[in-house]
């Protein structure tokens, strides 16, 4: 049989299969040559990304700067804060031959519970919970965030296995309410900003929202640095390549003019005041009249910026403007001197004046008959300025003129924020004379401290200033410094000195008319004038509501001190809400600064302390009393918990240095001959109640239902009855 021939069919699969395989072959190629060539893939920079990748970027945080006070006592510092966290992965423990997380639950919530003052089931609950959820740690909310160092310490002697801290920074104010309104706060602030790309990042910072924290903000926050390297996929940093270190550069350090003693003496004068005649709101500032600065202020109602429990967001020092009432006399008579038309004996009759359709009327309605000019201030007349400003003595742009060149009506440029100008405005007749007693105008207080430096420095005003200095920590540079700042002669010698005896007359007259009696003290030559002005409000003025006033200084002939106190709406009288706290203060410090008077001869000799915590008690005492310091010694306990005043404070014979000793059984000793401030030391440290009762120095001292009451007079001295 003949075979035919096999007919082959092409099998068309491979040749489709080659095609395709040889098609991605080439895209793979020309791939590679885009990788090899191209500087970016797909718009992103292959350098930059293989980088990014493995480099790692820590952050230095750099450290808030703090303040201080002019004696270098810290007022605002970052501190230490820790947030307590519990490790629950079993895995941490592998390897180890002590445990490394939270094994028995129970356990660590009954002990944490004693440290933390929480109930036990309020941590087991978030162990458990964790547990089941199957989390590798854990936190406990705000009851474990915010630990200082004491508290972490106390955990981490119960030796919990897995209980660790995560550390961070918070601002914190040693002293609590106190200068709060100069110092303000800061807290912790998300803040939107751009990074080296010019990329738009938040982090989380601390940030100065009142007073000296906000205004200084950018110079107390610092910079953060940061150091940056290359790692493996290990997390290992790899050697002999590049490394970068920006170091970290901290904030500014910020110096004060506050004196912190003199704040505390301000600080519990103005609160017990506060306690008992309970006024809408009360202030009191001192000021050091030779040189303008602020050695204390605080209001009343205050806050802690450690728990900003705020209720008025506004610095009344600066803030706060509203008619002064009859300290703006002291102006109005030393321009009507200045004017060289003035004369004390003149006479006018006090009362009632009648200026076109309006009348002027005195404080006591009735006046005091015909008196001169020099008793119209002493009394505190109304219708004597309204007299001065109507008859001849002194016009309309006479008086403007000098507010203005007092500095009223403007800021004075302190180094606080949202300081107000206050209004001069006047016009009509009517308007000029109430503007002349301080009605119908508004100032503010610091406004008020500034214009008495006229006073107290002889014609010549003085800036007011409440920073001292301004420190770069990181090259010891300073960075700003104040200095005494006076104006040209604005007034003659002769004219402060006829002012002094006018004021003198005021707090030290004996007429009945006399305004300022109750600010008087006998061992000391203290000059002020006193105001009281109707409160308005939507532009009418309120019934039998004032804010009350007292400007003054001290001592007479040279004044070191100025004071300006104000009260608003007080329940009382205002020479009895102001002066009790006024003399207070006014005791206070010339103890502590050894302030010339009658009396008590200036003590010349000064003793730095230095801080005697843990020393042997019988050698801080004999080494004190051989610089002929006065020693309070507190029990009989063989060494020193705590003292006052603290170090490096300046002390003379003159002041007490309290040391409270470790003695478990102390009783209170007597106090009698101890200025109110030494005597709230001294049962503030051992923790006694106690009833106050009068201003000055203590004279008698019993014990009431468990409470120290001690009653106090101004014109006590030690050794007499």
């Amino acid at each position: 049989m003949k075979k035919g021939k096999m007919k082959i069919k092409k099998w068309k699969i491979p040749k489709l299969v080659f095609r395709i395989f040889a098609f991605f072959l080439v895209g793979l190629y020309v791939q590679l040559v885009y990788l090899s060539i191209s500087s970016k893939i797909y718009g992103k920079n292959m350098t930059e990304f293989a980088k990014s990748r493995n480099t790692v970027k820590q952050t230095l945080k750099a450290n808030r700067g703090t303040i201080y006070d002019k004696n270098n006592e810290a007022l605002a510092l970052n501190v230490s804060s820790y947030t307590l966290i519990a490790y629950l992965d079993e895995n941490r423990s592998k390897n180890s031959s002590v445990l490394l997380h939270v094994k028995d639950l129970e356990d660590t919530a009954t002990k944490l519970s004693t440290v933390l003052g929480k109930d036990k089931n309020y941590f087991l609950n978030i162990l458990k919970n964790g547990k089941e959820n199957g989390r590798k740690q854990v936190e406990f909310g705000s009851t474990g965030k915010g630990i200082t160092e004491l508290t972490k310490e106390k955990i981490e002697a119960l030796e919990l296995p897995g209980i660790d801290f995560i550390e961070t920074k918070k601002r914190y104010y040693p002293n609590g309410d106190f200068a709060s309104y100069v110092i303000g706060y800061a807290k912790e602030k998300e803040v939107n900003y751009k990074d080296d790309n010019g990329d738009r990042v938040s982090k989380v910072e601390i940030t100065g929202e009142l007073g000296i924290e906000a205004e200084y903000n950018d110079l107390l926050k610092g910079t953060d640095g940061y150091n940056e390297y290359q790692q493996d996929r290990y997390g290992y940093k790899i050697t002999n390549t590049k490394e970068i270190n920006k170091k970290a550069l901290n904030g500014y350090d910020i110096y004060l003019t506050i004196d912190s003693n003199i704040q505390r003496f301000v600080e519990n004068a103005v609160s017990a005041s506060v306690k008992k005649y309970k006024p809408e709101m009360m202030m009191v500032t001192v000021m050091d009249a030779k040189t303008g600065d602020i050695l204390a202020t605080t209001a009343n109602p205050s806050f802690d910026p450690n728990v900003r429990d705020i209720k008025n967001y506004e610095n009344p020092l600066v803030t706060y403007t509203y008619e002064p009432g009859s300290t703006m006399k002291t102006y109005t008579y030393m321009c009507a001197i200045e004017n060289g038309k003035y004369k004390g004996d003149d006479k006018f009759n006090s009362g009632k004046f009648k200026i076109e359709d309006d009348t002027v009327n005195d404080w006591n309605k009735t006046g005091w008959g015909r008196i001169t000019y020099d008793k119209g201030f002493e009394y505190s007349s109304n219708v004597g300025v309204a007299h001065l400003l109507m008859d001849g003595y002194l016009n309309k742009k006479q008086l403007r003129d000098c507010y203005e060149k007092f500095g009223f009506g403007k800021k004075t440029g302190i180094e606080l924020t949202r300081e107000l100008t206050g209004s001069i405005k006047f016009n009509y007749p009517i308007e000029v004379a109430t503007a002349g007693f301080g009605q119908g105008i508004s100032t503010t207080a610091i406004q008020q401290l500034q214009a008495l430096t006229i006073i107290s420095n002889n014609g010549k005003m003085l800036k007011p200033h409440i920073v001292k200095k301004i420190v770069d920590p990181n090259t010891k540079k300073v960075y700003y410094q104040t200095s005494k700042e006076e104006s040209e002669q604005l007034v003659k010698k002769e004219t402060v000195s006829k002012i002094k005896d006018l004021m003198y007359n005021v707090v030290n007259g004996t007429d009945s008319g006399t305004t300022g009696g109750s600010y008087k003290l006998d061992e000391f030559e203290i000059i002020g004038k006193t105001g009281t002005a109707q409160i308005s409000e939507r532009g009418k003025y309120v019934k039998e509501q004032y804010i009350l006033s007292f400007a003054g200084m001290y001592p007479k002939d040279n004044p070191e001190y100025i004071i300006y106190a104000m009260v608003k709406k007080p329940n009382v009288n205002a020479s009895v809400t102001l002066s009790g706290a006024v003399k207070d203060i006014i005791i206070s410090i010339s103890k502590y600064k050894s302030v010339d008077t009658p009396k008590k001869p200036q003590m010349k000799e000064e003793f730095v302390i230095k801080s005697y915590t843990n020393k042997k008690t019988s050698d801080v005492v004999k080494m004190l009393e051989e610089k002929n310091i006065s020693v309070v010694k507190l029990g009989n306990g063989d060494k020193i918990i705590k003292q006052y005043p603290k170090a490096n404070t300046k002390v003379s014979a003159l002041d007490h240095v309290i040391l409270l000793t470790n003695d478990k059984n102390i009783s209170v000793p007597s106090l009698v001959g101890y200025s109110k401030a030494d005597a709230k030391i001294v049962l503030d440290l051992l923790h006694k109640e106690y009833i106050f009762d009068g201003y000055g120095y203590a004279y008698e001292q019993t014990n009431e239902n468990g409470k120290i009451k001690i009653k106090f007079k101004s014109d006590y001295i030690e050794g007499s009855d």
